[in-house]
């Protein structure tokens, strides 16, 4: 039964990093592999925010309550994602 147990815990963990890298890869394809891009020239740089501020503007992309010329584009990209996922977007771009 733990070996069982075990395999599922390492089975869904190897997903979910999938799902994030995943997740940054779409990312990069606007803001630069290194983020280090302005997105369509409008967005901030995402590689000079902070963990915290990249989570805030993800979260407040999801919600509709942040964003410029971008948050139409933006809501579509985050609006499947968890506050979890959001959380492990923002510390591998932070990594």
């Amino acid at each position: 039964m733990k070996t069982m147990v075990k395999i599922m815990a390492v089975g869904a963990l190897m997903g979910t990093t999938a799902i994030y890298a995943a997740s940054t890869a779409a990312c990069a394809g606007c803001h630069g592999a290194d983020f280090s891009k302005s997105a369509l020239g409008k967005s901030k740089i995402v590689k000079d925010l902070s963990k915290e501020d990249i989570i805030a503007a993800l979260k407040g992309y999801k919600a509709g309550t942040y964003g410029g010329a971008m948050k139409t584009v933006m809501q579509g990209q985050v609006k499947a994602l968890s506050d979890a996922d959001i959380e492990a977007i923002a510390a591998e771009i932070k990594k």
